[in-house]
């Protein structure tokens, strides 16, 4: 079985939700787990965002914010490649995995 090692699973679980649940299947867990658990955070709020989205005068707000989080998911790609386990600000503090 195919595995990462945990620069390369921090890196790809920030590349689309796919790279998520392909670093998850595929890749270190336990020492990804932060990067994990931030990507995770940044792809399920560009969802919901998505979803906003299409709601008329929510929309608009959605759109900014939807920009606003892509921006976020950047600087943790950015983290990931620099080995660095910093929070992304705004939705770094929200902890999906213990």
């Amino acid at each position: 079985m195919l595995t990462m090692d945990k620069r390369t699973t921090d890196i790809v679980a920030y590349i689309t939700f796919l790279g998520w649940i392909v670093a998850f299947v595929a890749g270190e867990k336990e020492e990804a787990k932060f990067h994990l658990n931030q990507a995770l955070v940044v792809h399920l709020t560009f969802i919901v965002l998505v979803v906003l989205a299409r709601i008329p005068i929510i929309g608009i707000v959605a759109y900014l914010l939807q920009i606003a989080v892509l921006m976020l998911g950047i600087m943790g790609l950015v983290y990931a490649v620099r080995e660095q386990d910093y929070e992304i600000p705004l939705l770094g503090c929200i902890k999906l995995f213990k």
